[in-house]
């Protein structure tokens, strides 16, 4: 079975209706939105996505709805870690939290507008040059080792501008000072812009950094261009309100970048035997294909990006419930066990200077212990 037409263009359109009615509701009404409100567009972004894996199943079968979650969660997991760079763009900028949500959305359809680029580019290459997967497969290693050592700060690479950014601040005018959510302000009756662009633009291009290894990730999964960018649109839109909602869980999420290390390396693993079984190159096994290299199923795959991401957070929360374990109560800390002699000691001296005689102390159950 095939993807009918209809319903690639009916998902496409009706997706583009959510993502204009959320801006706008957005711009509308800007707050900052309660862990409540959080959670449940989370969980009515995964819905939807559930409902369209369905009904992609009841129109084209079982594999294509297969490769859809796959490749959804692969974004999905994969963007979890764009959070913590975001979070350090909106530190950089000193963008207010009750605008964040605007510059969220709107970098989210900047960024969607690239990877669709990206993703046509992709197909093209894939379509007319097979062995691109051989160097998918060895970008995703080599990206999954940096993923899981990192040699460098994550502050530091963002407080290095991008060469787009700089050039936004030699070729147009920018306001020193936010004015509201406006991109447009005036000062001293001069039209400029207000630093919002720079934000819009750092992140949507951060975004489209991330996904130079997402993509070809996702690619390894499925070729099929129409379910990498519905996938690449579920992903994204769930990404706002998860920044909301996981806030300083992010922090405790440690062994996070592991679990995506190993579905990029797992994705490269499986491009290049992917790649080997339909080797066309001509210094490799003569240009025919390798018979023993395996072909790794899209259900198999998805329960790989499950596990890692399961395992990665349990182990994550573990060990921050551990440490905070081990960190000493704030009772017990701004209150030290004062032996009886040193407190009546204490108010002796105060009585003689004529303080009052009070001093504070941990109460007669703590002190006892």
């Amino acid at each position: 079975m095939e993807l009918p037409v209809w319903f690639e263009i009916g998902s496409m359109v009706v997706l583009l209706a959510i993502l204009i009615a959320d801006l706008l509701l957005i711009i509308k009404r800007p707050h900052i939105p309660s862990n409540k409100e959080s959670t449940l567009w989370v969980v009515f972004y995964v819905i939807l996505a559930l409902i369209f894996a369905g009904l992609m199943w009841m129109f084209a079968g079982g594999e294509y709805a297969g490769q859809f979650i796959a490749g959804w969660l692969t974004e999905y997991s994969l963007s979890i870690d764009n959070l913590f760079v975001f979070v350090l763009i909106m530190t950089q900028f000193s963008v207010p939290r009750r605008y964040q949500q605007k510059v969220l959305m709107v970098g989210i359809i900047i960024a969607l507008i690239l990877r669709g680029i990206f993703i046509l580019a992709g197909a093209a290459i894939i379509e007319n040059f097979l062995p691109i997967f051989y160097v998918f497969g060895a970008f995703l290693i080599w990206t999954a080792f940096k993923q899981a050592f990192p040699g460098g700060d994550h502050d530091e690479d963002v407080k290095q501008e991008s060469v787009i950014v700089r050039t936004l601040r030699r070729t147009i005018d920018i306001s020193e000072t936010y004015d509201g959510a406006k991109v447009r302000t005036i000062v001293d009756g001069k039209k400029m812009f207000t630093p919002m662009i720079i934000v819009f633009v750092a992140i949507g291009m951060t975004d489209l950094l991330f996904a130079l290894d997402s993509i070809p990730a996702i690619f390894g999964i499925t070729q099929n261009a129409f379910i990498v960018f519905t996938a690449n649109i579920f992903a994204l839109m769930g990404l706002r309100q998860l920044y909301f909602l996981l806030g300083g869980l992010l922090d405790r999420l440690r062994y996070l970048h592991y679990g995506i290390a190993f579905i990029l390396a797992f994705i490269g693993v499986k491009l290049i035997f992917h790649a080997m079984h339909e080797n066309e190159v001509p210094f490799i096994n003569g240009g025919e294909g390798i018979a023993w290299a395996p072909d790794i199923s899209t259900w198999m795959s998805l329960g790989v990006i499950v596990v890692s991401m399961v395992v990665a957070t349990v182990a994550s929360l573990i060990a921050s419930a551990r440490e905070r374990d081990a960190e000493p109560s704030p009772r017990t800390a701004s209150h030290p066990v004062v032996p009886a002699e040193t407190e009546a000691a204490a108010i002796a001296v105060a009585e003689e200077k004529g303080a009052p005689a009070t001093v504070e102390t941990p109460d007669r159950d703590e002190r006892r212990q």
